[in-house]
């Protein structure tokens, strides 16, 4: 397998891509929805250009459901369920982080698939507080 030049976080071959989180983050720690928009920056492209891609949580430590809301889980707010189902997979997560983003993707599906309902809820609910 081929090391991009200029980035060891992504390793291509061909239409096949590999990123490794941590090392595209610099961080074990998969908490904070910035480092999870720059997996999201990564993930986008490729799966827009048709790319196989693999997702790996080798050396991650920590993971939370910001990170991957943020990451994968605006995945389902521009590609169909059936793309994404097909062109990425995930590696190196426990059985515990695998419930978590089966949660989040869950949720995303549900939002995205009546995003203007849920917003106006959240925009009730926000005015109702203040």
């Amino acid at each position: 397998m081929k090391t991009s030049s200029n980035t060891k976080e992504v390793a291509a071959m061909s239409d096949h891509v590999k990123i490794k989180i941590a090392d595209l983050i610099g961080s074990e720690l998969c908490i904070s929805a910035e480092d999870g928009q720059k997996v999201f920056g990564k993930l986008e492209p490729l799966v827009r250009a048709g790319k196989q891609v693999v997702i790996s949580f080798e050396n991650v430590t920590l993971l939370i459901s910001l990170f991957l809301n943020v990451a994968i889980g605006q995945l389902y707010g521009s590609f169909s369920e059936d793309a994404i189902r097909g062109q990425l997979r995930v590696e190196g997560l426990s059985s515990d982080d695998m419930e978590l983003l089966k949660r989040v993707v869950d949720n995303a599906k549900r939002y995205y698939a009546n995003k203007e309902s849920y917003d106006e809820a959240w925009l009730e609910e926000d005015g109702n507080e203040e």
